[in-house]
């Protein structure tokens, strides 16, 4: 058994751990509160937005504009075939559960999707894939499995975000799809259900999707409460001017608030996370340190009847 001074020791340090994540999951706790305080709000927002392009989803039809069509690109462009981007959304900082895990883990499985069998069986990539990455975690474990990266982000807030601030990140996206550089753009996200919920979700971008933004619609429509059955809160809008223009310019605007939410959906789960992970910390901390006093009781009880004894067995040697 220890004696009693290494074992007040550990008592000691463990003490000190667990004031370090007690304070940590008060901060966490408290970032929390804001971001998703932010993302429930942006996503009435984001739910009214979507709508919109849901009711004039048929006049899309003849639309030309890139964000709604699939790029053809020549083998003689940068895409060759038709390379892909993904934007993978992780935190600069660990201690915060399977937070950056869970999401690097899914987006390394829809990178062998984007690879096929050859004739011997092995995986060879149908065109080349880039990932952007946004947060130090996500960019060492890419640069692990020796992945291209084109652009870093790892300036971004983890409080209070704003939409100037993925502002950067949204231009070079969509300026790089507008160039075709890329032929599909997706995004990896975490998406906050609850603070012990957070899915790993991996989205197509660009080009949008009709249907993916009817599900989204509806998904945000059950979020506040609302049916969003098909034609059931259709709405007839009169365009003046160019429409072409005007659809240009709303698809730019939801590109950038798509990429918006997305990121306030990131934050608030690894808030989340990180207050869940240092909670468990600090529990694990005093039950660890209940277990090190006990030992340290029996170990101070077993050296006071060692020390009797001994004096009893003195006293007997005396008579």
């Amino acid at each position: 058994m220890a004696g009693t001074k290494e074992i007040k020791r550990r008592i000691k340090s463990v003490k000190n751990t667990k004031k370090i994540t007690k304070a940590m999951e008060l901060v966490a706790a408290s970032k929390m509160k804001r971001a998703v305080s932010s993302t429930l709000a942006s996503r009435l927002y984001a739910g009214y937005s979507w709508e919109i392009l849901t009711s004039v989803a048929e006049n899309l039809e003849d639309n030309t504009h890139p964000f709604f069509n699939e790029q053809e690109i020549h083998p003689g462009q940068p895409g060759g075939a038709g390379k892909t981007l993904v934007v993978l959304i992780t935190s600069n900082r660990g201690l915060c559960g399977g937070y950056n895990s869970q999401i690097i883990k899914k987006t390394l499985h829809k990178l062998q999707e984007f690879q096929t069998l050859d004739v011997q069986g092995f995986r060879r990539p149908t065109s080349g894939t880039d990932i952007i990455t946004v947060g130090k975690k996500g960019d060492v474990a890419m640069r692990r499995i020796n992945q291209n990266i084109p652009e870093v982000f790892t300036d971004m807030p983890d409080a209070n975000i704003k939409i100037s601030d993925i502002n950067p990140l949204a231009k070079t996206v969509m300026d790089q799809y507008l160039n075709k550089t890329y032929k599909k753009v997706y995004i990896a996200y975490t998406h906050f259900t609850s603070a012990l919920s957070q899915k790993p979700i991996i989205k197509q971008l660009l080009p949008i999707s009709k249907q993916e933004i009817k599900e989204m619609v509806e998904d945000v429509g059950i979020l506040q409460g609302r049916s969003l059955t098909p034609g059931a809160q259709k709405t007839d809008y009169l365009f003046e001017g160019d429409f072409n223009t005007l659809i240009s310019t709303l698809a730019e605007k939801i590109t950038r608030m798509q990429i918006y939410q997305m990121f306030l959906e990131s934050n608030a789960s690894e808030q989340s996370a990180r207050m869940v992970a240092m909670k468990n910390a600090s529990e694990a901390s005093g039950e660890m340190i209940d277990d090190l006093t006990l030992v340290f009781n029996k170990a101070r009880q077993a050296n006071i009847t060692r020390e009797i004894s001994e004096i009893s067995a003195g006293m007997a040697s005396l008579n």
